[in-house]
């Protein structure tokens, strides 16, 4: 097949729909007989997937690949930020950590450049694989103070020769100044890159924008090539701050209420979008100490900051409630960071996460945890209980952890992995909840009702819905007859 040219989705803002709409175009691509690949030079996001070969991306990524129907690799996301203190973020490089840098250090230092050619390499790699590659920015393309030394958005367009197309959210307010402005602080040369508008979430009735659509033609000089409704109906996973604030965030009559406790450094709290479908439960977000005590099930995530995160479970009086909790034997479940926290101790001998060097656990599980500087990142097979049945799962976590006398709650190529005690239990292993096995297990005691819920067709469903969505209302024939460009 003719090589295509790179297409790209760039924003007015941050939450504008890039990811989604980038999620969409892979799958329509594929479903046209195409071969595509996302790519996002930087990603900043404490929700991450790790690859077949134990490497660390965002999870945009991971969903967008497999929209794709392909295998996740690191050069679809070479340079991840994990924020992990005040003002503070582990810089991950092709799926490895290389240290910690305050934001200013990051944005104002010296080692852009450096970081640009190995995402610019990475992209190069892949591009000679897949065909085309479909790249997304980060936040605005207008930041004019950061502009020069951008590695996500226009430099990268401009580097990967790619068609791009302006993403703006309607449903936010201001669409035409944020358009005209985004488009006017651009220099020239960003300018001509763009190819189209995007509008995103609109409500309503499409055609009353017709008008819309020629004032910004003549306003800006760039088509509109696609208005986007506000879709509640198409579910895709989204990995940042923004989508976790529009979670559910009380209790709920006449369900299973279950509450994921809201850490200040909460990751991957993706691990819970099943139990978010599942009818018969209601899982909300809580820092609130008086609804996690009206929960039937509590929760404890990861964390990017877990000795943070532990004293500010203090602080707020929600330890006390979960340590209540476990006297009344509610299920409680720790996953990663939050399984540390149920144990005797954390430690940080080599300032890890903070000056802290050690400080208790919650106590309930007879285990140890030393932070370390080597991060574990791997897919994992493994058993639930004592059930025969191989289950897939991945581990992200700085740390090991030793256990007195626990009984393990999984096995790992017959090697013990986690902590039960009554009806507590704790793991590292990410999309464990993502597994009807242990869903049923952690309801049985609550209803009689079961159910069967395919996560993986749901989600193959959504992505097709969307790709759909996306065709009939965004003049495809032509951003592929711009693709079809010579490189």
């Amino acid at each position: 097949m003719k090589k295509l040219r790179p297409i790209m989705f760039v924003g007015t803002g941050s939450d504008v729909g890039k990811s989604i709409i980038v999620t969409g175009i892979c799958r329509l691509l594929k479903q046209k007989g195409y071969s595509p690949a996302p790519f996002k030079a930087q990603n900043m996001s404490l929700n991450s997937f790790v690859t077949t070969d134990g490497l660390e991306i965002g999870r945009a990524q991971a969903v967008q690949a497999e929209a794709c129907k392909i295998e996740s690799s690191t050069d679809m996301n070479p340079i991840l930020l994990k924020p992990s203190g005040a003002n503070k973020s582990q810089v991950v490089l092709h799926g490895k950590p290389i240290g910690d840098q305050t934001i200013k250090e990051y944005f104002l230092g010296n080692n852009k450049m450096h970081l640009f050619e190995e995402a610019k390499a990475a992209f190069t790699r892949l591009q000679q694989s897949y065909n085309p590659i479909v790249l997304e920015g980060a936040g605005s393309i207008s930041e004019l103070n950061l502009k020069h030394r951008d590695i996500v958005n226009m430099r990268m367009a401009k580097a990967a020769e790619a068609n791009v197309f302006l993403i703006a959210d309607i449903d936010k307010g201001g669409v035409f100044a944020s358009i005209y402005g985004s488009i006017t602080l651009l220099e020239p040369w960003e300018k001509e890159l763009i190819k189209g508008i995007i509008i995103n979430k609109f409500r309503g009735d499409i055609s009353l924008f017709e008008e819309g659509k020629s004032m910004l033609k003549k306003l800006t000089g760039i088509p509109v090539l696609g208005i986007i409704p506000y879709a509640k109906d198409i579910y895709i996973e989204e990995e940042d701050s923004v989508a976790l604030q529009k979670k559910q965030q009380t209790i709920a009559i006449g369900q299973i209420n279950i509450a994921v406790v809201l850490l200040p450094y909460i990751s991957n709290y993706t691990d819970f979008n099943v139990l978010e479908k599942d009818p018969r439960t209601h899982l909300f977000y809580s820092n609130d100490p008086k609804d996690i005590a009206k929960a039937d099930i509590i929760i404890l995530p990861g964390s990017k900051n877990t000795i943070q995160d532990l004293i500010f479970l203090r602080e707020k009086g929600i330890a006390k409630v979960i340590l209540e909790a476990n006297e009344l034997q509610k299920p409680i479940i720790g996953i990663c960071g939050g399984y540390q926290m149920l144990g005797k101790t954390i430690k940080d001998p080599l300032g890890v996460e903070s000056d802290i060097k050690a400080i208790p656990g919650l106590g309930i599980f007879s285990i140890h945890t030393i932070l370390t500087s080597e991060k574990t990142t791997t897919q994992c097979s493994f058993t639930y209980k004592n059930s025969p049945k191989k289950l897939m799962g991945y581990e992200i976590h700085m740390g090991q952890t030793i256990g007195q006398d626990c009984k393990p709650l999984n096995y790992i190529s017959n090697n013990p992995e986690g902590s039960i005690q009554g009806n507590c239990w704790g793991t590292y292993i990410h999309g464990i909840l993502d597994h009807n096995e242990v869903i049923e297990d952690l309801l049985h005691d609550f209803t009689n009702k079961k159910t069967f819920f395919n996560y993986k067709a749901y989600k193959e469903e959504n992505y097709d819905k969307l790709a759909n969505l996306l065709e009939e209302n965004m003049d495809i024939d032509s951003i592929i007859t711009e693709m079809h460009t010579i490189l």
